[in-house]
């Protein structure tokens, strides 16, 4: 065993390597599963499909478990109200043209059918060249104008997401041209979430007139309902 595998071994074993993101969108989706017909745009592999198991799967890429390939842009294959809820976790970051997209999961909808969603805000480059787009909450709001109802979860606080940030240091980067020296990025991050306290207020400009809360966050879930 070279000592890269023996580190990572080793993080695993402590949860180290576990990263933020993944484990808040999982906790997210439980808590919005659902028997209803849904509509999984970018399924990809399905790895939330067993918190919607009546979903038509659909992705830009055949693959398995997906049912219909299809672009988000044109849901034709689809009529105007077929489905009760549609799901696209970290898809909108990856659409050229996402206000195009979130009219047509509208139109798929049921009337009082949801959009259940996540996407990235303070996060890295990923899933390259097809990474267009980063999304403030209020850019969120203007996307999903045409909703009845539209509800806006913030990933993490603003420390937090810094932490996500170094979670993709170690993912992503070399460190002083050692990849197992990468550890010490996770190790950082763990100890970045214990200082969330220390941030006692926010602001939403330098002259600090409008107090915010969290300035930073490493992305949004959005609940929206037509």
């Amino acid at each position: 065993m070279n000592i890269k595998t023996f580190l990572l071994r080793c993080a695993d074993a402590t949860g180290i390597t576990s990263k933020i993101p993944r484990t808040r969108i999982d906790a997210f989706l439980r808590a919005h599963q659902s028997e209803k017909k849904t509509l999984d745009i970018g399924s990809g592999h399905g790895p939330y499909a067993q918190y919607f198991p009546h979903r038509v799967s659909i992705d830009i890429e055949p693959g398995p478990g997906v049912d219909v390939v299809a672009d988000a842009h044109d849901l034709s294959h689809f009529p105007d109200g077929s489905f009760e809820m549609v799901l696209a976790t970290e898809v909108l970051e990856h659409l050229h043209t996402p206000q195009r997209a979130i009219d047509e999961m509208h139109r798929v909808l049921k009337q009082g059918g949801s959009v259940i969603l996540t996407t990235r805000f303070i996060f890295p480059l990923h899933n390259i060249p097809g990474d267009y787009w980063r999304f403030t909450r209020y850019g969120l709001e203007h996307l999903f104008r045409n909703f009845k109802k539209v509800e806006i979860i913030e990933e993490t606080n603003t420390l937090e997401a810094v932490a996500v940030l170094f979670e993709r240091f170690a993912f992503q980067t070399d460190t002083l041209w050692l990849k197992p020296l990468s550890i010490g990025w996770l190790v950082l991050s763990k100890l970045t979430v214990f200082f969330s306290f220390m941030i006692t207020a926010e602001y939403g400009e330098v002259n600090r007139r409008q107090q915010t809360k969290n300035i930073l966050s490493s992305g949004y879930y959005v609940v929206a309902v037509k």
